[in-house]
This record gives structure tokens, C-alpha cells and sequence, in this order.
């Protein structure tokens, strides 16, 4: 399907300064998918041939270790692109990582040929690709801090707070939040338990309530 300017400029200002040859390789190399939530977009060992610009939804990039835990790395959403898509392209070595659709997905695609064309032949794009690049790896870089030397109660406390909707909770289970801070479920079951001690959270099947949220920001401040 041939792109209009405005499905991918709207998403990604800094594109809307392409060069005009650029545009026009964009115009006839790129193409609008659809993908329904729940696609694996790749796994580890995949190939990588595709560089993704997502539109709408949001992917979920995540790694498993050898004995089954899980962390999510990142989400990819509307306006963002895939450090390790970028990384698999540039390095022309498999994924590493697994990525899933976490609902539908409206997004652009380009073949690894013309996304190394554009790389040669456009600053704009080039700049583009690089930037998100370097936000995403220094986002990369604070998680790995976080997980090798944060406490997982301050973590814990700053993820239920910021993810409280509307009602004062979250709907999600011990398992999830682990996979979400990066460690093991009994950890986080453990660690809730002394949080409803303490009156910070209401446990009930499935769901976990807030009934005091800046009590848990204080918790995770140091405070």
C-alpha cells in the first residue's frame, strides 16, 4: 500500500524534513501493515529483515533467560522505533530479543535494502534513526541499573503507582509484575504481602488495589 505524508509524518515529525528523493524511496519502498495483538513479531534466532515505524498500538520487546524468567526491555508505541530491529540491521546479526503486538498494531515497514538506502542517502533519516537510537539505549542503560542495583520495593512501589488506573489499581497478576521489574514472581508475592502489612496495597485475585498512592511514590522516593 502506498503511504500517504500524512500516516507516517503525523507519527514522526522529524520525518516531515525528508529530503525529496528520500521521500519518494519512502513513498514506494514503504508499506502499511496491520497486525493483529498477540503476534509474535520475532522471536530470538529470527532473521532480522524489516525495520518497523510504529503508527498505533504497542509491541512489547522482551527477553527469557535460560531458566524461564522474563523482563520486558521496552514498549515500542506510536511515533517509536526498535532498538533491537535497529541494532539487527546495522550489525546484520539475528534478533536476540522476542517482540509481541500488545494490541493491534497499525505501523510502516521498510526492507532491509531501502532502510540501508536511506541511511546512505538522507542526514534526515539518518539523524532520525540515530537519535531514536540513542533514546531508546540510554533508556536500556537505566533499566539495567534499576535491575542490577535498585531495590525491588522501591522499584515495586514506583511501578504501582504509576500504573494505577482510573478505580486506584491494577489489574494484573504477581507473575506479570515480575516479568515487568525483572525478576521472580515469588519476590514480588512476597514483596506485596508486606506492602497490604502495611496498608500500601489491597491484594484480591487478579488485581491489585491502591488505595494510598502517594504513600507508595514516598516509598519510592527513599522517603
Amino acid at each position: 500500500m502506498t503511504l500517504p505524508d500524512t500516516a507516517w509524518t503525523d507519527a514522526f515529525p522529524a520525518l516531515s524534513r525528508l529530503e525529496a528523493d528520500a521521500r519518494a524511496l519512502v513513498a514506494s519502498a514503504g508499506a502499511r501493515v496491520a497486525v493483529p495483538r498477540g503476534t509474535v513479531l520475532f522471536r530470538p534466532g529470527d532473521q532480522c529483515h524489516t525495520f518497523l515505524m510504529v503508527l498505533g498500538g504497542s509491541v512489547r520487546v522482551q527477553m527469557t533467560s535460560e531458566t524461564g524468567r522474563e523482563i520486558v526491555l521496552y514498549r515500542v508505541g506510536r511515533g517509536e522505533t526498535c532498538i533491537v530491529t535497529t541494532a539487527c540491521l546495522l550489525s546484520s546479526t539475528d534478533y536476540g530479543a522476542e517482540a509481541m503486538a500488545e494490541s493491534d498494531i497499525d505501523a510502516m515497514t521498510l526492507a532491509a535494502a531501502p532502510f540501508h538506502g536511506l541511511l546512505a542517502c538522507s542526514a534526515v533519516f539518518r539523524n532520525f534513526v540515530f537519535a531514536s537510537f540513542g533514546t531508546r539505549l540510554t533508556g536500556m542503560m537505566m533499566l539495567v541499573e534499576e535491575v542490577a542495583f535498585g531495590r525491588i520495593d522501591l522499584r515495586l512501589a514506583r511501578f504501582l503507582a504509576d500504573h494505577r488506573d482510573a478505580a486506584g489499581g491494577l489489574d494484573i497478576t504477581h507473575q506479570a509484575l515480575a516479568v515487568e521489574l525483572g525478576t521472580a514472581r515469588e519476590v514480588v508475592s512476597r514483596q506485596l504481602k508486606e506492602f497490604e502489612r502495611r496498608g500500601l496495597v489491597e491484594l484480591s485475585r487478579g488485581r491489585v488495589g491502591v488505595p494510598d498512592p502517594a504513600a507508595l511514590l514516598a516509598l519510592a522516593e527513599g522517603d
